[in-house]
């Protein structure tokens, strides 16, 4: 088994569409219907960060996890339209890339999202052995749906590869298979740490779960549990499923425990359809806008004996930070061909008592336009667009919130703090600059 504490074992959970006030441990838990008493003791065991912030969208999150830049950089910036050239650009180096160079093996089970064409799927791009959709869920809906022409579409299907071979089609996903696809996932993932703890190899498990993204439809074990609809019993799914993971690395040994970092997180804020519309607690708003609702989501990390447990901070971090960090205490080196957006948070998370975050602010861009910008507590958005197709356009004179006294983001103050806008553009300034050295590479739907 792996217990070089040099090379720690990653166990990376990711939920869909997990609004920053669902879980209990956040605020919500019993008041949204239902219990998650096993991400909130996980919570205890670690360090719960309540400024963990994501892109708008699926595919830019995901980009920049892998990554570590920003989605406008490489291009990801919302969708994967089923068969196109999309998605990671065969030159980005990912972190399974990262770490197989250091040694580790890993494994992906759950929702890519980044690529669904042979050269773009999770075991052409650093992992070992893959599991899951290539896309994104709402498509189990395809094969339901009145008037549904199947020769005109890609079918959705569940996938799986190994590294060196083609990905193959094991299911269609339709909303059969879409209410057991997380409890066949977590099968998949016990199994191949079964395999790795016996192999000794240090090993990165990135599990992307389903839940809680529409349609929002638990597994019939939980259907009906808590009495409050689909959406709470499937949250209740994701914590039962969060827990399974958690108990299996229990059953690998103490050994195993200790040397693997776990981090649960979400990949932007919550759905505004209903009936799946969810809540990011204080914040306002929902995924696809740039409010704090939309971009601060859980975040919480275990690792026995470096983060200390049953703590908290409000240090600002992003997304990318977690490619860096995973870098930095797995001693794996970033790569020096390209700029790397990512922070290294290893001191906030293991001396969150002491330590600040090296981060100040993110520039937050939906596609290739620039919506917003936060700085410390400070909130400027030059796009205001509070709800899903509701934006007023560019605005002639910026907003800014302090998102610590006006966590909604209701009363524009720049009237009477125009100072805070000079470090947020020379923020903007040192990034378009590093962009014009590094650009994007070209959308291929527009050479078609």
């Amino acid at each position: 088994m792996s217990t070089d504490s040099s090379k720690p074992n990653v166990v990376l959970i990711l939920a869909d569409n997990l609004g920053w006030g669902e879980l209990g441990c956040y605020g919500g838990g019993i008041l949204r219907g239902a219990a998650t008493p096993r991400i909130d003791a996980l919570a205890k065991q670690g360090l719960l960060l309540h400024n963990f912030n994501v892109e708008s969208d699926c595919v830019p999150t995901r980009s920049a996890l892998m990554t570590g830049r920003h989605p406008i950089r490489t291009g990801c910036l919302q969708s994967v339209p089923a068969g196109f050239p999309q998605g990671l650009t065969t030159w980005e180096k990912t972190l399974p890339e990262l770490l197989h160079d250091n040694g580790y093996v890993s494994a992906h089970h759950g929702k890519w999202h980044l690529g669904d064409i042979p050269g773009r799927y999770p075991s052409d791009r650093g992992f070992n052995v893959w599991y899951g959709i290539p896309r994104t869920t709402d498509e189990s809906q395809f094969t339901s749906a009145v008037g549904f022409e199947a020769d005109v579409v890609e079918l959705p299907y569940i996938m799986e590869g190994k590294a060196g071979q083609p990905s193959t089609n094991v299911h269609i996903y339709d909303l059969e298979k879409r209410q057991t696809i997380d409890e066949t996932l977590v099968e998949r993932s016990k199994a191949w740490l079964s395999i790795q703890a016996a192999a000794g190899l240090p090993f990165f498990l990135y599990h992307p779960m389903v839940h809680l993204h529409f349609p929002t439809l638990p597994h019939s074990d939980f259907a009906g549990t808590t009495k409050h609809g689909n959406f709470a019993d499937s949250m209740a799914e994701m914590d039962f499923r969060t827990g399974q993971l958690l108990d299996h690395l229990e059953t690998l040994g103490p050994e195993i425990v200790a040397n693997t970092v776990v981090i649960f997180a979400s990949d932007n804020g919550p759905e505004f359809r209903p009936p799946y519309k969810g809540t990011a607690g204080p914040w306002s708003g929902t995924y696809h806008t740039a409010m704090e609702g939309s971009l601060r989501v859980p975040f919480i990390v275990r690792w026995p004996g470096h983060v200390p447990e049953n703590t908290t901070s409000n240090e600002i971090v992003h997304v990318t930070d977690i490619f860096s960090t995973i870098a930095s205490i797995t001693n794996t080196a970033l790569p020096s061909d390209r700029p790397i957006d990512g922070i290294d948070q290893t001191q906030l998370l293991t001396s969150p008592a002491n330590a600040k975050s090296p981060r100040e602010g993110v520039l937050f861009y939906i596609k290739n336009e620039l919506r917003a910008i936060k700085w410390r507590d400070w909130k400027l958005h030059f796009v205001w667009e509070p709800q899903v197709n509701k934006s007023s356009g560019r605005l002639e004179a910026p907003y800014l919130f302090n998102t610590t006294r006006d966590p909604k983001e209701e009363t524009d103050v720049m009237a009477y703090n125009t100072w805070v806008v000079q470090p947020m553009l020379k923020m903007r300034a040192a990034f378009e600059k590093s962009l014009r050295v590094d650009p994007a590479p070209p959308d291929p739907l527009k050479a078609l």
